[in-house]
């Protein structure tokens, strides 16, 4: 069981030593993946659109120059997103960032993509809601062709490229990872046929875990695919929500954060991904804090489920 840690933004509050400071623990500790999650920006609740999941003024830090940040302190840790959200975004231009990022860290970054939940932020950027789900497909596949071709042709009805060229190409070329977000048929579809892994939301029932793998497997074998090869991650529980004091308290109870993890590996995920925002809601409001937290998660965890493997 390999374990990722989705980076608090909140770190910023202590400046750029506490941000290279926290990511660089994270690597020290030993935690297997550094993910980052994804809002340019927030709706305030407004009459024209339905109600955000979280609060307009909550800190983001923009993904990729996040994630630049820690290639820059850190030299083994795994890089990625969860998830960015690709279709709010030109597929050129994060296909070259992703590629600078994956060259300057050395081959270690993994591109987790969804599709978003928010329209006034799909229409902030400039970018279509409607369309986003085909917009995504059609994005993915770019992304492969601009880190393998030598010459990039795309007949597309979103993103036409004819006879172009991106270099440097990135050290794991189109074998740069590609996960793909969503707890939804349309994203079960798209891991099996363009993804080389899933990265669920919390998932806490067996029977749907169960399902949602095996529906994966079934698309996957359809498109000619090794369903062994497909990746398999969950949050061990999400940043909660305005009010829910349970969820705010989850991470305080170690018994039950091992549990989670246990189930997930029963469950057949290969990765569990710990939420360090979560982290600081539940009571370590400090770096500092977050650190040990994570320190004594970590050997808790490890501890009882083994190394990775």
């Amino acid at each position: 069981m390999k374990l990722s840690v989705e980076f608090p933004s909140v770190a910023y509050r202590e400046g750029a030593q506490g941000v290279s400071r926290l990511a660089k623990a994270i690597e020290d500790i030993g935690y297997d993946q550094l993910d980052v999650f994804d809002h340019v920006v927030m709706g305030f609740e407004h009459d024209s659109r339905a109600s955000s999941r979280y609060p307009a003024k909550m800190p983001i830090l923009e993904a990729l120059m996040m994630l630049s940040y820690a290639a820059a302190v850190t030299t083994k840790i795994g890089l990625g997103t969860e998830v960015l959200v690709l279709p709010q975004r030109s597929p050129v231009l994060v296909a070259k960032q992703i590629s600078t990022l994956d060259t300057l860290s050395g081959g270690r970054v993994r591109l987790g993509v969804g599709v978003g939940w928010q329209p006034s932020e799909f229409q902030a950027l400039g970018f279509d809601y409607a369309s986003r789900g085909q917009r995504m497909n059609d994005a993915i596949r770019l992304l492969r062709k601009c880190w393998a071709d030598e010459v990039i042709d795309h007949d597309s009805t979103f993103y036409p490229n004819v006879a172009m060229a991106m270099e440097p190409k990135p050290p794991q070329a189109g074998k740069l990872p590609i996960w793909v977000g969503g707890n939804s048929a349309p994203a079960f579809r798209r891991v099996a046929e363009l993804g080389d892994g899933w990265l669920a939301s919390q998932v806490t029932d067996a029977a749907f875990a169960a399902k949602a793998i095996a529906t994966i497997r079934e698309h996957a074998q359809r498109a000619g695919r090794d369903p062994d090869e497909i990746g398999l991650q969950s949050m061990v529980a999400p940043p909660p929500r305005a009010g829910d004091t349970q969820g705010k308290a989850f991470y305080n109870d170690l018994d039950q954060v091992c549990r989670r993890v246990h189930d997930l590996q029963a469950m057949g995920f290969q990765w569990a991904a710990i939420n360090a925002t979560a982290m600081f809601q539940a009571g370590a409001r400090s770096v500092d804090a977050m650190i040990e937290a994570l320190d004594v998660l970590h050997t808790r965890v490890r501890s009882e489920i083994g190394p990775d493997t």
